[in-house]
This record gives C-alpha cells, structure tokens and sequence, in this order.
C-alpha cells in the first residue's frame, strides 16, 4: 500500500519510484554520502521534467494542477529511496508560499515548479524584527537548523515583531547560510543569519500563518518519514525470508515475525494519518496534521530501529543502507520538533471539542441511488417492533453485501449510502449478535431448506446463535478440535465439550465443528453442523468471567444427535464453512468496542465530568489514546474507499483490526489512570464513572484473546501481508 489511493496515485508512485530507481541507484546516494559539500543532484533537473516539483501548485505557477496529496505520494516513493538534495524543502517552501497572499507567489513559485530556483522553510529560529514608519520591515538574527538551507535560493523564515509572527521569504545573496555538519548524511541542514535586512514589501508573506506553515511540515515530513518507514519494512521483510539462522529462516521464527508486523502496523497508522491531513482543511486539519506529526515521525524512527535489529550485525555497519534510514528518520523527527510537543497539540484539541468527521468521497452519480434507497427506507421507519426487523430483513438492509433473497447483491457504494441513510432515518438493524457470523455462512454452502429455515428468523433478530467451536484443549488452534461426530441412521451422534461459548445460555441454536474422520490430518475430515441448543443431550454451564459477569459458557454434548439436513456443506469439507464464518468474526468483533463503550468520546465525556486540569503525562497518554483511534478510523475509511474504487483493502484492513482489538483497552486504561484513587470500588456500571470503567478495563481484556489473539493477528499480518515463512508444523 502506500499513502495515495486511486488508481491514479498509484501510478504516480509506480511513476516516481520507476523514474527514481533509475535516476537515484545506490551509487548516487553514496555519492551524496561522500561529498566534501552538498550540491543540486545530477538529477535535479529530471525532477522538474518530471512536473514533480509543482503537483501541488496551480497551472498559473507553472504547476499542475492537483494538491498536496499528489505532492505527499511522490515524496513518500522519494523517501523510501533516501534521495539526497533539496526536493523536499522545495516543495515545503512552494507550498508556504502559496498559502500566502501577495507578489511573492507569481515572482517565486514559477521558478520553484520548474527547478530554476531551490528553497528552504525554517520550522524554527531567533529571528526578530521591526518596522518604521513607513511600515518597512527590518529583520535580525539566526534560524537554524533549516533543512536545505546551503542549496536554497528563497529561504522562507519566521519573523518575531510586535504585531506577532510574520513570514518572509528571502533570497539567498540576502541572508548569511552557514552549513552545519549534519546527522543525516545524504541531506544538509544550516544555519541562517540576517542582519538589519530590511525586507521588501512583496517578500513579505502577508496571510501565511505559521500554524500552517508547521501543518505543512508535518504533513510533508510526515509523508518522507512514511517513505522511510516503507523501506525499512520491505528490506527488513525480504531479509527475514533468506538469511537462515538455526536451521531455517528468521522469518520464521516469532520474534522477528511480529517485529516486522508491528512495523507494517507503525508504516500503516502513519500513511493513514498523512493521508487524511492532506484533506483536511480548516480547525480540522490542525487537528489531523498534529496527529500526523505524532504518527509519521515515531514510526519511521520505530521502523528504523527495527529493521537495523532484524539486520543484526550487518546492520550496524556503515557499508550497509540501514544507518541512512535510521539518520533521516531521527533527523525528520528533530526537525520537526519532539512528538510530546505534537501531542500536547493533540490533546489541546480534543479537549476543546475540535474532531475529524471522516467524510467520503462518493462519485457523483451517487445520489439517484441514494434516492431510491431513502424511499425504501422511509417505508420501513414509519414501522415498529419485529414489523420493521422483519421488512428490513425481507428487504435485504440487514446484510446487503449478501446475495439475493438474503441480501442485495450490494456493491460497496450501495452499502455506503444505505448505512448512512439508516443513520440519518435513525433505523436501527436488528441485533444477530452471533447470527452475524452464522448467516454468511448459510448463505454460502446452506441447502435451499436451510437458508428458507434459518435466514429469515436470524436477518431479523428473532433467531438466536451461539458458536460451538473452542475447546479446552484447542483454543484457537481449531484444527486440533477433539469433537467427535458418528454416523448414524439418519443423522450424526455429536461427543464432546466446547468452552468460551457467548450466549450458549440463551441461544437456540450453535453452529458445531467437530471430526466426523479421525484417520484425516488437521483441518481434513471435519464437519460443519446446526446443533438444536435444547436437544436431548445438551449441557451448558456458564463460566463466570473477571468482571462477575456469565457471557461465556461450557457446553457439552452428549450423545446429541444431529440430522443429516442440519449438516451445511459437504462432509468433511466443513473447515471450508468455518473459515467463511472465522473471516465474519473478526471483522464484526474489530469494528467497535465490542459493548464496552470504551471510545474516545466516551472518555473525552470522562474527562469533563472530572472537573480538574490534567497533568501533562495525563495529556500525554490522552493524546495517543486520541491519535490511536483516529488512525483505526482512518484505516476504516481507506478500506472502503478502495472497496468503493474495486480494490482489495490489502494491508489496511488487517492492521485496522488488529488494532481495533487492542484500542478499547487502551482507552478503559487512560480512563482508570484518570480516575487515580476513585477507580478502587467496585466493577459495576451503576456506581458512576468509576464503576463504569472499571467494569470496561476488565471487560476488554478479552477483546485481544476471542476472534483470533494479537499473536495469531500479527501471525496472519506477517505470513499474508509481508510474506514471512509460516511457522514450521509440530514434528518437523
């Protein structure tokens, strides 16, 4: 994946990452390494034929026309290269300058977008000024450190006056540039001096403020730290498939597994935030672009460190490429100052009501569609009760994706627009719970009869399930499963326990893997049944779990006999059936906070009924709880945008549920650190706020255990998204 999304990004980046493996090989940044002193790259020049230098600027400017994104996907393929020279500070410095009002734009960025002139943004500096009576600004003192700065030709810098902050940008022959010795050693930084300048009128930046400017480092630096990260992840990955150590691949081995996966999880968390800031305007993207500045930095930083430990020893040396990565993320974070800093940012905005609503983009022949679907729906509100679950069933609102009857054969736009009109009838689809899981399934490999049987009363809630497939010796391991299925005249004797059942003390009925051929391996020789909750034989116990509650259940059978026609698929096929419902699970039980109501407006509501400022570390840990989820909604909505465009989610999805598992405990965690010496009484929800979530910081730890472990999630994320070995079977 990568920060773009469309079809269109990506061949921008397949564009730019082509172009630069051939103009940017490992020669030229050795080359870079190297030098005595920075100089404009040989390929500078192929930059500006390329129109990479002005994707963000208007065609008046010599641009082309598009906006930061397009700026963000060719600076992320760049930054995977570690490509030496002033691309990056050049667009930073075009794009503060048309941000701004005045002469400056049609004098400057012309130059900028055809590579003619260079430039630079200092993020910081000393700099002071005045102004006379007749209004002339006169500047003194130093900036530093300012990336790019000894190749620059306009410099655009930060002025302290009276009247507040001022931006200027300034020529080189007017200012002193001073290189300093740098940490990353393909890209410079320096030093900035100005001395009782007094600045012409039209290189003052009237309108630029530098919130912006600081949003556009973010965003832009964000995007190079992405690019960074990328390599780290893919070089670290294809490593871990062919060096061998012990016998096999380290790939294989766990550690390094979820290493690499927890960096494809840091690399997606910050494309997804770079991303969404791109589109962002206003209170809003100061808010998407300090959690970028949070996001981006630390995960290149992150994916750095990891990748230079995968490397081991090799990586540590200076012939290997690792160090380049590691300097530039390092140097990317100092510039753009400590992520405490942007996170105090974060939580000064969410403290005060600022949000992102994640907005999407649908094409514009949406709307007649989304007129027929409100007439349906308008239908069914004026309903109550089982009346209207069952319409909604009937109708194919429930599951839309689904086929027909069962569904609509939705595309993923019919299912957009129908989720959002529900919302805005305020229709709400009835609760399956576990049905959810079931009814795909059914739909899939069900008989005629068993679809008639069993869809409708579960589409409309009325049917109850509970799933019949852990047992005390296989937990998620289900290809040890021990059940133990005989066939008999018309049926199946069903032997066996099954353990971590929801619901089971309610349910009707449970979907039942067990073995119905025990001279098969593995997932071979298992079938898939519909087991009659209150049949003669059925036992079930409840479990009461660490908050004092009986959601889960044991269940024993015993002897319970099961029809042929309640067999779904072939027999011996039913790992087949179970997959299709283990993939429904994960994605129902990753989308929320599994009835918890651990969400961050839940604890932004905490947090003003406390009635106290917070402390710093308390902002801390609230600002990446903050940043936390708005990655995951991020994730989310890219995941649909690409179902929307046809695409596959790839990498997105799997990341998005991981930490959609994790993330209703971290926000429970803040919450009780919050509560301090109140969050000693009892789990329950009715004694008020500490009750609440203390109940919901016991109650999610199981969110990181059913529908699949963190481990087996990082396992999947490893082998499917990264290609790592899977683990060696037992024995061999």
């Amino acid at each position: 994946m990568a920060i773009g999304l469309s079809e269109e990004h990506e061949a921008l980046r397949e564009s730019v990452s082509g172009w630069a493996e051939r103009n940017i090989p490992a020669e030229v940044v050795r080359a870079a390494v190297g030098a005595q002193a920075e100089e404009r790259p040989a390929f500078w020049t192929g930059l500006a034929d390329q129109g990479l230098l002005g994707l963000h600027l208007p065609e008046e400017y010599g641009g082309s026309g598009f906006g930061l994104l397009e700026t963000a996907v060719a600076v992320e393929a760049l930054g995977e290269r570690v490509a030496p020279g002033p691309y990056v500070p050049t667009v930073f410095a075009s794009a503060a300058i048309l941000a701004s009002d005045g002469k400056a734009r049609a004098e400057l960025l012309p130059g900028l977008a055809d590579g003619t002139l260079t430039g630079a943004v200092a993020l910081g500096g000393a700099l002071t000024g005045t102004r006379d009576d007749d209004g002339v600004l006169t500047i003194s003192g130093t900036a530093e450190p300012v990336l790019g700065a000894a190749l620059a030709d306009v410099l655009v810098l930060p002025v302290s006056t009276e009247q507040g902050e001022e931006w200027v940008a300034l020529s080189r022959d007017a200012v002193t540039v001073t290189p300093v010795r740098s940490l990353d050693l393909t890209r410079a930084v320096a030093k900035v001096e100005v001395d009782r300048l007094a600045v012409p009128g039209e290189r003052v930046l009237d309108g630029l403020k530098g919130a912006h400017v600081r949003d556009l480092g973010a965003i832009l630096l964000g995007a190079e730290a992405a690019g960074v990260a990328a390599w780290c992840v893919r070089a670290a990955s294809e490593y871990a498939k062919v060096r061998v150590q012990f016998g096999r691949p380290i790939g294989q081995f766990q550690g390094i597994k979820h290493k690499a996966a927890r960096m494809l999880v840091a690399l997606e968390q910050a494309r997804a935030t770079v991303w969404d800031a791109t589109r962002a305007a206003g209170d809003e993207l100061r808010y998407a672009a300090a959690i970028a500045g949070v996001m981006a930095p630390d995960a290149a930083v992150q994916c750095a460190k990891d990748a230079i430990q995968t490397f081991g020893g090799i990586g540590y040396t200076f012939e290997h490429d690792a160090h380049l990565y590691y300097r530039r993320a390092l140097t990317l974070r100092a510039l753009l100052g400590p992520s405490s800093e942007w996170a105090e940012a974060v939580a000064g905005y969410a403290l005060s009501g600022v949000g992102r609503e994640m907005e999407i983009d649908l094409p514009e022949d949406a709307e007649a569609l989304r007129s027929s679907i409100r007439e349906e729906i308008a239908e069914m509100a004026a309903l109550e009760g089982k009346e209207q679950k069952r319409a909604l069933a009937a109708k194919g609102f429930v599951m839309p994706h689904l086929p027909k009857p069962w569904g609509r054969g939705a595309s993923p736009l019919e299912q957009v627009l129908i989720f959002q009109e529900l919302k805005a009838a305020k229709v709400r689809l009835p609760q399956m719970i576990i049905g959810a899981w079931v009814v795909p399934s059914i739909a899939a490999y069900g008989t005629a009869e068993q679809q008639e049987r069993f869809l409708p009363p579960t589409l409309s809630g009325e049917m109850i399930w509970c799933q019949l497939f852990s047992e005390p010796g296989a937990g998620s391991d289900l290809a040890s499963l021990q059940m133990k299925a005989e066939k008999v005249e018309g049926g199946w004797r069903l032997n066996g326990q099954k353990i971590w059942t929801s619901v089971a003390h309610v349910a009707e009925w449970g979907i039942c893997i067990a073995r119905t051929d025990t001279g098969k391996p593995k997932h071979d020789g298992i079938s898939y049944f519909l087991v009659d909750m209150k049949a003669s034989g059925v036992t079930v116990r409840p479990l009461t779990e660490m908050t004092g509650e009986n959601l889960f259940n044991e269940v024993f059978l015993d002897d319970v006999f099961v029809p042929d026609d309640l067999v779904v698929g072939e027999i011996n096929e039913g790992w087949r059936v179970a997959r299709n419902t283990l993939s429904n699970e994960r994605v129902s039980l990753s989308s929320g906070s599994g009835g918890t109501g651990s969400s961050v407006a839940d604890l932004l509501g905490l947090v003003s009924r406390l009635g106290r400022e917070l402390t710093a570390a308390e902002r801390q840990e609230l600002a990446h709880v903050v940043c936390e989820g708005h990655s995951i909604n991020a994730l989310s909505l890219r995941v649909t945008m690409k179902q929307l465009a046809g695409a596959e989610p790839g990498a997105d999805a799997s990341v998005r549920k991981l930490l959609s598992t994790s993330h209703a405990q971290h926000v429970s965690e803040c919450a009780v650190n919050l509560l301090g010496t109140s969050a000693t009484v009892a789990a329950d929800m009715k004694l008020g706020d500490a009750g609440y979530w203390n109940r919901a910081v016991l109650a999610t730890r199981a969110m990181t255990i059913y529908g699949g472990t963190t481990e087996v999630q990082l396992n999947i994320i490893a082998e499917r998204m990264l290609g790592l070995p899977r683990d060696p079977e037992p024995g061999k």
